[in-house]
């Protein structure tokens, strides 16, 4: 018995130690930004070739001297708080992405012309802002001839604001600034304060200590080094101080957490910078995190939008579409501001209601009588909308099964999870402000998409291939799946509790889910004079740009004036007479596989096989068919509290290709608006162009099995947790690839 007491004592000892000696940092390291491969792509290759000769064939001279180039302004590394997490033997993650990985993949895997790192900028303190920073330097430095190199590198980051409810609730917004030089950017990201409650509210604190000595006990195969070095991540973020009130940016501490509550608060540290940068938000209908029944009225208040830096909007990235409208809500409020559950209509089954149908379910089927059984469903969807984002926590033991089709827009393309309409690009284009004198305020924003990737890895829409890597398919589920043990399953509804929550951030959050609805991303193609970093910022600022769902669509879209004169896409016309327009569209070209032999050369074999998983923008001399265009009208608000619905027309024209001529000589239209005069008003106008359908990853969503009423009976979700499913599932289906111009806006005067 003595032996056993010493053995004990000595086995208690020994884990003390080993406990003490993670915290102290003996075992883990800390990643840096990396280093970038040596030399630029051939020239030959550059992307902007075929672009020209492309423009120069289809638009017949009319748009020779402007070419289009294909980039990523929305990519994360292993320096963000939620991608490091994402990289854990625990989820099967990949390991560290640092920065360079992020450079090299754009430049030979995914074959960009420019991109912009966007790590989470409430986590980078001094060491990261300064690895970040050189190493774009140093891709750009590889790229070649400054006036014409083979890729643009941006720098930038992400304000990564999260509200509790739709009046605290702002959003998503890249930074991206135009100059990389120390002394032309902010010393210091500006982070985003989140209210306490929400999912962000402490993010920075990165991953708590006892969470990452805790993971070590269920670490793959013995691989605890990147828990370890968890530890250190957690301890660096942690060991900062809030940076003090009431100074100027400039004039803070350089290592402080800088935060600002709104988006005018952003704006004015950004005046205090007195540097060039752009604004864009994103992920906007994203429920993932954006409260039900949220709008964007309130980003139009003074001071909240600033269209000198805020002239690009995200309307399509990883986590999928955020373009159309619809006229339901997750959630209703009264005229005091209660919240409570809206009934099914067409198309849409809310969350809310869902969760009364569960509880019914399950009452029943134990034989209670259908009153009380009624009167739980109720509590049951009213427990749900005071929980918000956290209301699937109202139903005991509900898997993500249950939920069938609950919470999704049925009849968007390839939504975004839990969508929000009243945050939708659509409804931000309809809405106006009538707070101050003279012309009511509305957003002139140009289109734009990209990837939101978390893997280091920008422009991941090239081909359809590696759910795992490509997207966000690897999501939390895995750690909240192992680490949570499963609730049992009870026909009473309960409250949901925050401060009971045992792991909050894992716990409130749909991750299973969501894992059938992250795409492998968008890109933003922009009408540029020249093939440098100016001539892209101006194309920028100006918004000649355009979004696709990945495929290198080339698009025109111009306003022709009474000269017979071209006005681009993304111009502010005054215009009396009815306008006339025309459209050019050609599908991408058709991918071969594996990678071009400059990639492997330089690169090397085991570097494309790790960052580009062998497969590369590899295009062949094919494209693919383009199916029809559509245009959208939507007439703003001309007063205060106008249907909105009633003013977005989607589709306004549709116009069929020839989609085996489109693959030559693409699809072209010219059409007039007729009303224009007649309707005396303001009107805004984009295109949207639409491909041949392909195999693409995640486009069933939930993969229902409907009934003859269509109504989602079964689902087939493509789940996020890779210790129970397939990881080599990449979940195609076939989609339509799109493509959507920045809008041409006509003043009426």
């Amino acid at each position: 018995m003595r032996l056993i007491g010493k053995l004990a004592i000595l086995v208690v000892l020994g884990f003390g130690v080993w406990v003490f000696a993670i915290f102290q940092g003996w075992f883990g390291e800390l990643h840096d930004g990396g280093i970038v491969a040596d030399g630029p792509r051939p020239p030959e290759v550059n992307i902007v070739r075929d672009a020209q000769t492309l423009v120069a064939a289809v638009s017949r001279g009319r748009l020779s001297d402007n070419q289009i180039l294909f980039g990523d302004l929305h990519v994360h590394t292993t320096f963000s708080v939620d991608a490091f997490v994402g990289s854990l033997p625990i989820v099967q993650g990949e390991g560290a992405h640092p920065v360079s990985d992020a450079c090299d993949f754009a430049r030979f895997c995914s074959a960009l012309d420019f991109w912009s790192i966007t790590d989470h900028g409430i986590g980078l303190n001094e060491r990261k802002w300064t690895d970040t920073k050189k190493v774009i330097r140093d891709c750009n430095a590889q790229a070649g001839d400054p006036d014409r190199p083979d890729m643009i590198s941006f720098l930038g980051w992400e304000w990564t604001q999260i509200g509790t409810n739709p009046d605290n609730h702002y959003g998503h917004k890249n930074v991206i600034l135009r100059q990389t030089a120390d002394d032309l950017v902010p010393a210091r990201p500006v982070g985003a304060y989140s209210p306490p409650g929400s999912i962000a509210h402490g993010g920075w604190k990165g991953v708590p200590a006892w969470q990452a000595v805790l993971m070590t006990m269920w670490a793959p195969g013995g691989d605890r080094k990147p828990y370890y070095g968890g530890v250190l991540f957690n301890q660096e973020l942690a060991d900062r101080d809030m940076c003090p009130e009431g100074v100027a940016s400039p004039d803070l501490p350089p290592n402080c957490i800088e935060l600002a509550a709104e988006p005018k608060d952003l704006f004015r540290k950004l005046d205090e910078w007195q540097t060039e940068a752009i604004v864009i938000p994103h992920g906007t209908t994203w429920g993932f995190y954006t409260p039900p029944g949220v709008s964007m009225d309130k980003q139009l208040k003074k001071g909240q939008s600033r269209p000198d830096y805020q002239m690009l909007v995200e309307i399509f990235s990883g986590h999928g579409n955020s373009d159309e409208y619809r006229d339901w809500r997750a959630i209703s409020f009264d005229a005091a501001g209660n919240p409570s559950c809206p009934e099914p209509t067409e198309g849409y089954l809310p969350s809310c209601w869902r969760a009364g149908e569960i509880i019914t379910d399950r009452c029943l089927a134990e034989g209670v009588d259908e009153a009380e059984c009624a009167s739980r469903a109720a509590d049951a969807r009213q427990y749900y909308v005071e929980a918000a984002n956290a209301g699937f926590n109202v139903v005991p033991g509900a898997k993500s099964e249950d939920w069938l089709d609950a919470g999704q827009c049925q009849d968007c393309r390839l939504p975004a999870f839990n969508y929000r309409p009243g945050n939708s690009v659509q409804y931000a284009l309809a809405i106006s402000n009538f707070d101050e004198a003279g012309k009511p305020k509305r957003f002139t924003w140009g289109i734009m998409a990209s990837s939101d990737n978390h893997q280091a890895r920008p422009g991941t829409g090239y081909k359809e291939f590696g759910r795992y890597g490509m997207t966000e398919g690897v999501s939390l589920g895995g750690i909240s799946n192992r680490l949570m043990p499963e609730k049992e399953p009870l026909s009473v509804p309960q409250p949901f509790d925050p401060t009971k929550s045992s792991i909050a951030d894992f716990n409130i959050t749909e991750t299973e889910r969501q894992g059938s609805f992250f795409m492998t991303g968008g890109l933003i193609a922009a009408h540029t004079e020249g093939r440098n970093r100016d001539a892209i910022w101006n194309a920028m600022q100006a918004r000649k740009t355009y979004g696709t769902s990945g495929d290198r669509i080339l698009l025109w879209f111009d306003l022709i004036d009474d000269n017979g004169a071209a006005v681009p896409m993304g111009s502010v016309v005054k215009k009396r007479s009815n306008p006339t327009f025309k459209v050019t569209a050609l599908g991408a070209q058709v991918q071969r596989p594996g990678c071009p032999e400059y990639a492997m050369d330089q690169l090397g074999a085991d570097e494309i096989a790790r960052i580009c998983k062998n497969e590369c923008y590899n295009p062949g001399d094919t494209r693919k068919g383009v199916e029809r265009l559509e245009v959208i009208r939507i007439r703003p608000q001309i007063t205060q509290g106008e249907d909105v619905a009633g003013l977005i027309e989607d589709p306004w024209k549709v116009f069929e290709c020839d989609v085996e001529e489109s693959r030559v000589a693409g699809c072209q239209t010219t059409f007039t608006d007729e009303d224009y005069v007649r309707g005396g008003r303001d009107a805004t106008y984009y295109v949207r162009v639409i491909e041949e359908a392909g195999p693409t990853v995640n486009a069933g969503m939930e993969r229902c099995t409907r009934d003859a009423n269509g109504r989602c009976i079964t689902v087939n979700l493509c789940k996020g947790d890779p210790f129970r499913h397939d990881k080599e599932d990449d979940c195609l289906a076939p989609a339509e690839e799109l493509a959507w111009s920045s809008p041409i806006f006509l003043n009426y005067d």
